[in-house]
């Protein structure tokens, strides 16, 4: 008796996470033919969304093409909720794959929710302790938690989280992270193939060089403590280089244009595509962010990560030693940065520290897990790191 493939729908639509959704695809398509891969996206991120499609070959099979150029977090929701309503109809999957906590991932697991098709979660079970932040991501995790089939978890401490939350144990599995996947197959294509990196020319190799990215909501009101700590550390005796890809948001540009554009060690930088941002990682001594990938990615190289966030739903990388979590006021900003610069035996602690996320094989994972669970083959090995925790 011959088995139909399995109709497996991924769902992106920022830049993301798509590019932690773009090993599942490949993932997907080497699974041919037991796997039907279908690629949806929404197009929340319009621009930003096909530098990375471009990058990793990834054509989508349908569109939703959502973007408005003053879209709110209601509009997002909406659109996409209508949008997948018909693609769902459409391509009629199996099981839909969503990722971590964007507006796209909840609406389009609402969409396959309300018409009976299951969700897999890939990133699930990571929280903070409060969900205002950071916002409205850690609302997204959870409502789309709520939503799920399949729990794609890419750390223990990820599965605990689910199982606290009375998650069925039997649909929660260890994955690691598929940003590992991708920021390790990128770093080894800029590496081997010389990709262009503009951003980076001209940067003195005998000076440390900190890679800088703040835009989260909740740090607006901040970002002239930020920009401002920036020009201190700027003028430090060890003559850091400073790359800041500046976020377009009318809350992040005009104010660190407007305090740091004359200032000499700070390039300001227009926001990067993700081969550039995969040098500009391998090219520095540390990472300043409140990005929540990059606390993953940076350790992958063994750079040491400063979290301007009071909060993180990756404290994992907090255990193993590979972040510090500072908050975004001036003060803690110039002191931490001013100890990472001074202070060898510190450094030298957080760059030998193990990454606990991931080791490369994250999408191989989650395809052989539904095809264990959906078509009754073999079942693949949990991610284990030794340092993950408990």
């Amino acid at each position: 008796m011959t088995v139909a493939p399995l109709r497996v729908m991924a769902v992106m639509g920022t830049r993301p996470d798509t590019i932690k959704m773009a090993p599942v695809v490949h993932a997907l398509r080497a699974a041919r033919p037991a796997v039907e891969p279908i690629v949806c996206v929404t197009a929340q991120h319009r621009e930003m969304l096909d530098e990375v499609l471009q990058l990793f070959g990834i054509t989508p099979d349908i569109d939703l093409d959502i973007m408005t150029k003053t879209q709110s977090l209601t509009d997002i929701t909406t659109r996409v909720l209508i949008g997948m309503e018909r693609a769902l109809e459409q391509a009629r999957p199996d099981v839909v794959l969503v990722h971590g906590d964007t507006t796209t991932s909840t609406a389009a697991a609402l969409a396959a929710f309300y018409q009976k098709i299951p969700v897999g979660h890939v990133e699930a079970g990571l929280r903070t302790s409060t969900i205002a932040e950071p916002y409205p991501e850690e609302a997204n995790r959870r409502l789309t938690g709520v939503l799920t089939s399949f729990h794609f978890a890419p750390t223990s401490r990820a599965k605990a989280n689910l199982l606290a939350e009375r998650t069925d144990h039997a649909h929660v599995v260890v994955t690691g992270n598929t940003v590992i996947d991708a920021f390790l197959a990128t770093e080894r294509r800029v590496r081997e193939n010389g990709i262009a990196t503009p951003s980076l020319d001209a940067l003195d190799p005998a000076r440390p060089t900190i890679f800088v990215t703040a835009h989260r909501r909740e740090n607006h009101a901040l970002m002239p403590d930020i920009a401002r700590a920036i020009g201190t550390i700027a003028g430090f005796p060890e003559r850091p280089q400073i790359v800041w890809p500046v976020h377009p948001s009318p809350q992040v540009r005009p104010v660190v244009h407007d305090i740091l554009g004359a200032t000499p060690g700070v390039r300001l930088v227009e926001p990067l595509n993700y081969a550039e941002t995969v040098a500009a990682v391998a090219a520095c001594r540390f990472v300043l962010t409140d990005s929540g990938g990059l606390q993953e990615e940076a350790p992958t190289l063994g750079k040491p990560v400063l979290v301007m966030r009071r909060e993180t739903e990756r404290p994992e990388g907090l255990e193993a030693g590979t972040l510090r979590l500072i908050g975004a006021e001036y003060p803690d900003i110039v002191e931490w940065t001013r100890r990472l610069l001074t202070d060898q035996a510190l450094y030298s602690r957080m760059a030998h520290a193990s990454n606990p996320y991931g080791d490369g094989h994250a999408a191989e994972r989650i395809v052989g897990w539904l095809l264990h669970v959906l078509r009754s083959g073999p079942a693949p090995d949990e991610f284990a790191p030794a340092t993950a925790a408990a």
